[in-house]
C-alpha cells in the first residue's frame, strides 16, 4: 500500500520548488492535495501536471486568517477531511545588515514565514483534533539553528518557527497531532538562487556553485530530497516523532567541508 494512501494534505508554498516536489510525491503515494500560494498561474500549472482528480489549489495569502480559514474549509469540502499540513510558504527577504535592513521588508518576512505558520496552526489544529489527529510539518531552515550575517529577518523567522513548532507539538499531542520541522539548505530552488545573487555568489557554472564547496556532501540538495523527508514525517512511519527538528542539509549543520 502507498505510504499516504487515502490521506488529505494542505501544502502552502505549493507552487515553489519544495512545495511542488512534495505535492507530486504525496499524490504518487496516494494522497489528495490542496496547494496554496500567491501565484495562481504557477498553481494551475502544478495542478495540471499532477491531475485535477487528486489536486486543487487556492491562491491565498497565508498570513491572512480569513483566507487561511477559507482554504482549510475548501479542503474539507472538496476532499472530506484533513490529515497532513505542510506549512512551507516562505520568502528570503533582503540581504542587508541590520542597520540598513528596511523595516517594511523585515515585517513582510516575519508576516509570511512566522505569522503565516501561526495562522495556519490556528485553523488546522482544531480540524485535526476533531478528525482524530494528523501530522503538521513546518519548513524551517539551517538558518533556524544558526546565524547567517545579512539575513536578520529570515534567521529570526526560522528560529521562531522552531519554538512555535515545539509549542504546537506539546499542545497537539493529546489529540494525536504530531508537529515537526524540516530544516533544509542549500537546496536548488529559486530562493537559493536569489540568495546567491544578492550575496554576489551567483555562478554560471552549476557544477561549481560557491555554497556547495562549503557543504560536506559538496553539492546542493534537490527539492525532491526535502519532499521525501516531509513524506516520512507525514506518514505512519514517523508515528512516534513529534517536536523534532530534522535536518536535510548535506551536512551543513555539522560543520564546513574540509578535505584531509
Amino acid at each position: 500500500m502507498a505510504k499516504l494512501d487515502g490521506k488529505i494534505a494542505i501544502i502552502t508554498g505549493g507552487s515553489g520548488g519544495i512545495g511542488a516536489a512534495a505535492a507530486k510525491l504525496f499524490v504518487a503515494e496516494g494522497a489528495k492535495v490542496m496547494l496554496v500560494d500567491l501565484d495562481e498561474a504557477a498553481l494551475k500549472s502544478v495542478v495540471a501536471d499532477i491531475g485535477e482528480e487528486n489536486a486543487t489549489y487556492a491562491a491565498a495569502d497565508v498570513a491572512d486568517p480569513v483566507a487561511t480559514q477559507a482554504f482549510v474549509d475548501a479542503t474539507l469540502e472538496r476532499f472530506g477531511g484533513l490529515d497532513i499540513a505542510l506549512l512551507n510558504a516562505g520568502i528570503e527577504g533582503r540581504i542587508s545588515s541590520i542597520a540598513d535592513y528596511p523595516l517594511a521588508m523585515f515585517d513582510k518576512v516575519i508576516d509570511v514565514n512566522l505569522r503565516g505558520v501561526f495562522v495556519g496552526l490556528k485553523s488546522i489544529m482544531p480540524v485535526m483534533s476533531k478528525g482524530g489527529g494528523g501530522s503538521i510539518v513546518i519548513t524551517s531552515s539551517t538558518a533556524g539553528i544558526r546565524a547567517v550575517g545579512g539575513m536578520s529577518a529570515y534567521v529570526t523567522s526560522k528560529h521562531a518557527v522552531i519554538g512555535l513548532m515545539r509549542t504546537a507539538a506539546i499542545e497537539g499531542a493529546a489529540d494525536d497531532i504530531r508537529v515537526n520541522t524540516v530544516n533544509p539548505s542549500p537546496i536548488d530552488t529559486r530562493m537559493m538562487s536569489s540568495i546567491e545573487e544578492q550575496s554576489g555568489l551567483a555562478s554560471g557554472d552549476r557544477s561549481n556553485r560557491p555554497m556547495a564547496r562549503h557543504t560536506p556532501l559538496q553539492r546542493y540538495g534537490e527539492p525532491e530530497e526535502v519532499a521525501r523527508l516531509m513524506m516520512f514525517l507525514s506518514s505512519e512511519d514517523s508515528s512516534f516523532c513529534t517536536g523534532g527538528v530534522y535536518m536535510v542539509d548535506g551536512g551543513v549543520s555539522a560543520g564546513r567541508a574540509t578535505r584531509v
